[in-house]
């Protein structure tokens, strides 16, 4: 499907503050209206219809964008992502699932977001294993739960109470802290006093080729169509229960659940097992 054209520049360069404001003229949608403009968009490609859905949650993706301002890069930039990931899932959304689209729209524009932050963060080589994402994303909010945010190497308690918490080796721990509290350097800063040479003229091109780049972004792409088409074989319990369990990065605890949909924290457990057993699948069959 090809791009959808909106009233609404969906890139903040100018003033944020006005853009700002200028999303928060757009309404919410009643569950109907949305219904009815996702029908006309998935069934006739009513660009109309998918504009007011988009700009309709705007105000949803600045929520989302703002989140992650602690990474350093402008909120402009993470709010021009997070509308690309708006755009992708008003594209995917089926209504007849019987959910809302924020709930939907959210996995993607958090993915769009995290995927942006990775790919400009100033880290040699990022680790790119839902392990270290997971590190990368979370280990800033546990530092400030232990007011552990101060400069320096973190006291090996702290060290060890993260990598229990995310399961993942103290040692990613402590260079994933290394490597985030580094401060990034002008790569056309000169090496001598003198002004000669700069430090990029030292540095060895370790690239991939554009042959191996594409084939990588061809496998991320096809991950996330096969993630995507498998959680619509879950029903909208089910979607949303493994989303909160484990598809999110501060996932919500049995109990919560269990408060919510009026079941035991057991019966929020098979259901989530349930769910996963049937995720794993429906992607064995689509790629076998």
């Amino acid at each position: 499907m090809t791009a959808i054209p909106t009233s609404l520049s969906l890139a903040p360069e100018g003033n944020l503050s006005r853009y700002l404001q200028e999303i928060r003229k757009f309404p919410m949608l009643e569950p109907t209206e949305e219904y009815q403009l996702a029908k006309r968009y998935r069934e006739h490609g009513d660009f109309e219809a998918a504009d007011r859905l988009i700009t309709s949650h705007l105000r949803l993706v600045a929520k989302i964008a703002m989140g992650y301002r602690g990474y350093g890069l402008p909120l402009g930039e993470l709010i021009s992502e997070g509308n690309v990931g708006m755009m992708q899932a008003v594209k995917r959304f089926d209504p007849d699932r019987g959910f809302r689209l924020a709930t939907y729209a959210m996995w993607w524009i958090r993915a769009a977001v995290q995927e942006y932050i990775l790919h400009s963060w100033s880290l040699v080589k990022m680790g790119t294993t839902a392990a270290q994402k997971k590190l990368f994303f979370n280990l800033r909010k546990l530092k400030g739960q232990m007011q552990a945010m101060d400069e320096g190497d973190l006291p090996q308690e702290t060290v060890t109470s993260i990598a229990t918490k995310l399961n993942v080796p103290e040692n990613d721990v402590i260079n994933m802290n290394r490597r985030l509290a580094s401060p990034d350097h002008s790569l056309n800063a000169p090496v001598r006093m003198d002004g000669e040479g700069e430090w990029q003229d030292w540095l060895v091109d370790e690239s991939d080729d554009q042959e191996t780049e594409l084939a990588d972004r061809q496998e991320r792409g096809i991950r996330s169509k096969l993630l995507s088409t498998a959680l619509d074989t879950l029903n909208e319990r089910e979607r949303s229960i493994l989303s909160q369990r484990r598809l999110t990065e501060d996932p919500a605890t049995l109990e919560d659940l269990s408060q919510q949909y009026g079941i035991s924290r057991e019966r929020v457990r098979q259901i989530e097992v349930r769910a996963f057993e049937k995720l794993q699948k429906s992607i064995r069959a689509s790629v076998g």
